[in-house]
């Protein structure tokens, strides 16, 4: 695993490199670049950083990207935490977490947005045909993400509760093996891992979505100092996934083609994929929404040791954004 996510920050760095300014475009002497750190995933999710760096939109904006592969967004953040990332990309579900601990951290931008992400996958030869067939079985999952989260939901969906089944903590790149190898009956995850296991299993494998009962955001996250006292720059990080969001959108096999480069994955899977996920620069009510509806959960299950609602418009920067593409800010404020 970390042979191919070394892998896949070379390539990310050699096509930010090599990839020629698009035509027209504005170009800032390697000189006047501004050098930072972003800490994004190889998954599905983080489609426009990868964009933006493997067609060159950072380093017209004047960024000299160093990209830091990672599993999944809570060891992105974690890096952001920690000093060693300006910017991280991850789910809601880190950033009220990181939130409810008195992290002080912005999110600048939603780049993601899905809820045909999420799902359980279960094994039916061990009696899961149903969703509710899960009561007393064993389910993996990735705690402090969206994979806690969706699980809590998709048990509530069936009337259950965690204390109807036994759960085992597991990294995204560990169900598989788990459910091979019979550790676990089912597992609670995301994409590109869902997919790999339901395409691996086969007739051995059974997936149960809830488009009702979850939206996964994905997002920019930075510390609020780094934000504050570096305007400009997160302002072109953001003109640079805008970029990245209109080749998506006009460009949609070509993006495909980088996201199979960059991301060292078939062709097919990235495509089998690609439509669960809506991927646009913005901020809007979702995002506060979900956290709420987040936070109720941690503390009713003492994930937390808070009890008061923390006010989440303190933990997102509308600023930036709003000076680059006002359209895409929707939050009431």
């Amino acid at each position: 695993m970390w042979r191919m996510l070394l892998a896949m920050c070379c390539a990310v760095s050699l096509a930010s490199c090599d990839r020629a300014p698009p035509p027209g475009a504005a170009t800032v002497g390697s000189a006047e670049r501004q050098k930072i750190t972003v800490a994004f995933t190889g998954q599905p999710q983080s489609t426009l950083v990868h964009i933006a760096l493997a067609k060159g939109y950072f380093l017209n904006e004047g960024l000299d990207v160093e990209p830091l592969i990672r599993t999944f967004g809570k060891e992105a953040l974690q890096l952001v935490l920690d000093g060693k990332a300006d910017f991280a990309t991850v789910a809601e579900t880190p950033v009220m977490f990181s939130a409810l601990k008195g992290d002080r951290i912005f999110v600048i931008a939603n780049i993601e947005s899905s809820n045909k992400n999420n799902a359980v996958l279960a094994r039916p030869d061990v009696g899961i045909v149903k969703a509710v067939d899960v009561r007393g079985k064993r389910i993996g999952f990735t705690p402090g993400t969206t994979s806690d989260f969706f699980l809590d939901s998709f048990l509530t969906a069936q009337g259950l509760t965690r204390q109807e089944i036994s759960t085992l903590a597991l990294r995204p790149d560990e169900m598989q093996e788990a459910l091979l190898s019979g550790k676990v009956d089912a597992v609670s995850t995301w994409n590109y891992p869902l997919t790999q296991i339901r395409n691996q299993l086969g007739a051995k494998a059974v997936v149960f979505y809830d488009p009702q009962i979850y939206t996964e955001t994905f997002n920019i996250a930075a510390m609020q100092d780094f934000v504050r006292q570096n305007p400009q720059t997160v302002r072109r990080l953001l003109r640079a996934l805008i970029q990245a969001e209109d080749f998506v959108t006009g460009h949609p096999e070509q993006a495909q083609d980088i996201m199979t480069a960059v991301s060292k994955v078939d062709k097919g899977l990235v495509k089998e994929v690609w439509n669960a996920f809506g991927y646009q620069v913005r901020l809007d009510q979702t995002l506060l929404i979900t956290l709420e509806d987040e936070t109720r959960w941690a503390m009713k299950n003492r994930l937390t040791d808070k009890t008061v609602m923390p006010n989440y418009l303190d933990f997102i920067y509308v600023d930036s954004l709003k000076a680059v593409k006002p359209a895409a800010v929707r939050l009431n404020r």
